[in-house]
This record gives structure tokens, sequence and C-alpha cells, in this order.
């Protein structure tokens, strides 16, 4: 991987440039992270300027914007919507490489950190390479991820795979550091295309914004939180909702997120019988959010493409324990036995079983395993993952 040398500079307040395809309005993992980082960055004194989409063809320039609390520079060139999909936006490519050389005209930036390997993130990672910024690179997409929403046919996916991770491992190589969120995502990056030395460093979380809650109570609240789309497998939970709701008559399913399953979902609920058990919240605030994990009883999550899984963080900053597909990296967080329970890939009645030992085990067993998912996710501090991305800007040994 290559990159210039650490500026002369590097151990003062850093320019530092951040390309993200999905960002602010955007509600994902891979934003959320976007978002903290931004304005991580700019609470330690960092000229943060971030590369996205604009939210509208039409509202595109440079805006001070407030993100987490903190007033950082955005660069919106136009945006468009991909149908195909609830709410992602994009950039033409071929004019990607434009406004990424229009903003490293006017910012002296000292690295560039792109969130993707795709449009943005690659137009400013080769910009960049070829004017000697160095790049620090983070993969949040497995590129099976976007097949739904590619429209192509089944015959030219296994093309459209290949020919995606050959041009995000070239996207790679002009890179100082490739990061990832979790060593099973690394462990991939690698075995994919072919790579070494990807850095797992936790997307990371503000603890303190999260409130657990250990009084005795009856235990029937099941929550989900994350995108409504077809690799979640929500499905799944319903169908192990409505097997546990003839033992479990008050047991309920709070779903909130949105997308383009939600249609679906409601109609498989309906089918299943549940669908007054299960409730759609859609999209909430942050406060409403938190709430929701406060109130909750576990947290359930039957992703098999999680790089890491924000959701489930926050839920374990939340004390709550954990049932979860034993897929990619939610092995990393749910331990299984010590705060929750792994269950296998699409297995209805190994979910079902998994989130009745959680829901019925007595008292002590529940709080030891609330008690373990706090102790858990106490090393996905931000402020750690802060400190780790501040050394692969300037350069530093980790």
């Amino acid at each position: 991987m290559t990159g210039s040398a650490t500026p002369d500079s590097a151990r003062g307040p850093l320019t530092i440039v951040i390309a993200a395809d999905t960002f602010a309005p955007d509600v994902n993992g891979a934003a959320r992270f976007a978002e903290r980082l931004a304005a991580g960055l700019a609470a330690r004194g960092h000229d943060v300027h971030v590369l996205t989409p604009g939210v509208t063809a039409r509202s595109h320039g440079i805006f001070r914007e407030v993100v987490e609390g903190q007033e950082i520079t955005v660069h919106r060139p136009p945006g468009w919507r991909w149908y195909p999909h609830d709410w992602l936006r994009f950039v033409w490519p071929w004019r990607a490489k434009h406004y990424s050389r229009l903003l490293l005209n006017e910012v002296p930036a000292d690295v560039v950190h792109s969130q993707s390997h795709f449009v943005l993130g690659r137009a400013l990672t080769r910009v960049a390479h070829q004017r000697g910024i160095p790049v620090v690179a983070t993969n949040h997409v497995m590129a099976e991820n976007i097949i739904d929403f590619t429209m192509l046919p089944s015959a030219l996916t296994t093309l459209f795979l290949r020919l995606a991770w050959a041009d995000a491992k070239r996207t790679f190589d002009m890179s100082r550091a490739v990061t990832t969120p979790t060593r099973r995502a690394a462990e991939f990056l690698e075995s994919t295309i072919e790579i070494t030395g990807v850095i797992p460093i936790s997307c990371g979380i503000e603890m303190r914004n999260y409130t657990s809650d250990f009084t005795e109570r009856e235990r029937h609240r099941v929550l989900f939180v994350g995108r409504l789309t077809t690799e979640k497998h929500i499905e799944v939970l319903l169908e192990a909702v409505a097997r546990l709701a003839r033992e479990l008559p008050d047991i309920t399913l709070d779903i909130i997120g949105g997308g383009d399953q939600r249609r679906n979902l409601e109609q498989i609920a309906q089918r299943l019988g549940v669908f007054d058990r299960a409730v759609f919240h859609g999209r909430v605030d942050e406060e409403a959010l938190r709430a929701a994990y406060t109130k909750a009883d576990v947290f359930a999550i039957a992703s098999v493409a999680e790089l890491q899984s924000i959701a489930t963080m926050e839920a374990m900053a939340s004390g709550l324990p954990i049932v979860g597909a034993d897929a990619v990296a939610l092995p990393h967080l749910i331990h299984d036995g010590e705060n929750g329970y792994l269950f296998e890939p699409g297995n209805v009645d190994d979910l079902a079983d998994k989130l009745r030992r959680v829901l019925t085990a007595d008292p002590a067993e529940y709080r030891r395993m609330q008690q373990a998912s706090l102790d858990g996710v106490e090393i996905h501090d931000i402020e750690k993952t802060l400190d780790t991305f501040e050394k692969l800007y300037r350069g530093e040994p980790l």
C-alpha cells in the first residue's frame, strides 16, 4: 500500500477529507459511522471535510452542517436517486473525479479517508493518490449486499461481483492502510481480493448515550433495529415470534427502521398471524431509538451479511442480551452463552429456542447476560476508535 510521508505538523490538527457515498440524512450503519467519525474528529480540533452526494440533483454546494453536535464542512455535488433502492443516492461516476479535484484544489488535505470503494470513495482515492496525499480506506460493504439493487439478471451477478471486487482491490492498493470493523471482516476481505494487512477497527459508539435497565420485569419485548432489506432476513424473526406466541402469549416484536421490504414483511406478519404483535415503527429519532433499546428485553438480528452491526453494539450498550445469526461478524459481538446466543442462520426453530432461553431465564441469569453485554461493548467506545484512526492518519505505528 502506498502514501506520502507523515506531514511535519504531525502532532497538530489535521485537515481530513472523508469520502462518504452514504451520509446524513441517510440512515444506515456506514452513514452513522461516517457521521460519528467526522464529529469526533472535529471535536478533537481537526478540520474535517466530507464529500458526499447532494440530497437532490439541485441541492448541491458546500455547506456548514451540524453533525452529532459538531459543525463540519460538507461538500455535496449533485446527487441522484437510485430508484430500485429506497434511499440510495449517487454522483454520476464520470463526474466524481471532477468534484474530487475541485475539493482537493480548495482544501489542503493532510489525509483522505475513504468510506467505500464505490463512486466518490473510488474517485477521491485516485485523485489523492495522484497528488501524493495519503489515503486510509475503510470497507463497510460486501458487494453481495447490493446485488438486489443492481437490476442485473442473475446470470450476470457472478461477473458483476468479480469485477466489483477487482476494482475494489485496485482502489485499496492505492491506500496507506485498509481497515474494516472486525477481524472476521478483515479475514473475509483478505481472502476475497488477496490483499494483506487489513486492520480491524471497530466503528465505535458513544456508550454514555445509552441506558440499561436492570429492574426485574416481565420479559416479552423482542427488538430489531436496522434497514428492512432482504439480507437482514427479518422474516426469520417474524416466523420465530409466531412459533413462540403459542407458549409466550405476551411476546412482541418491535421493528425499527425503514426499507424497501416493509410492505412485504407486513404481509408476512399478517399471514403468520402476528401482525398485532409485530410493530413496524419505521425510522425514529435518536431519543426514541435509545428509549426503545432501554425498554426491550432482548435484541435479535438474523442478518447474514454484517461486517460489524452498530445496532447490535447499541443494544449491548443498553444492557440487552443478544440473539444473532452465527454469520460473518456477529460472533465477534455475541459470545454464545455469555451475553446471549448465536443461532444457525435461517433456522427458525433454533432462533425461537434461543429467544425462549433469554425471555424465560431466571432473574440472576438474565442480569448476568445483561452485564456481559455491557462488559463486552466497552472495547468499542468511539474514543478508542478515534485514537486509532488518528495514528493511521499520521502514519504512526498501531
